[in-house]
């Protein structure tokens, strides 16, 4: 079980994401966070959700473990709001790339929505 937190900042989360850093990334999370993802896959009306700081974690686990370069062009932060873009490409050239809303609780990331977009 995760028992470090971290806030997080623009450059503190794009750090992270551009090392794979998924431990880093976990720490960000308040412990009831929710992360939902629309795509494709996964449309507004029944988004993927993942609940929990440890569920999380092993989402980002299997993100930084991936063959693959990320690169968070924009962080913006307003109060308990911030949001990142964020481009990454696989080593055959496919791309993806996702814009993250986050609304934060005393600095933690409490509430993750991510809509994507990958090649086909």
């Amino acid at each position: 079980m995760l028992t470090t937190s971290t806030p997080v900042t623009g450059d503190a989360i794009k750090q992270a994401i551009e090392n794979r850093d998924g431990r880093t990334l976990a720490s960000f999370y308040a412990d009831h966070a929710v992360t939902r993802i629309i795509d494709r896959n996964n449309p507004p009306s029944r988004p993927k959700e993942i609940r929990g700081r440890g569920a999380i974690a092993s989402f980002w686990d299997d993100i930084c473990s991936r063959m693959m370069t990320h690169h968070v062009d924009i962080t913006l932060a307003d109060g308990d709001r911030m949001a990142f873009s964020q481009a990454c490409t696989y080593p055959d050239g496919a791309k993806v790339f996702c814009i993250a809303l986050l609304r934060l609780e005393d600095g933690m990331i409490a509430e993750q929505t991510v809509v994507q977009a990958w090649d086909e």
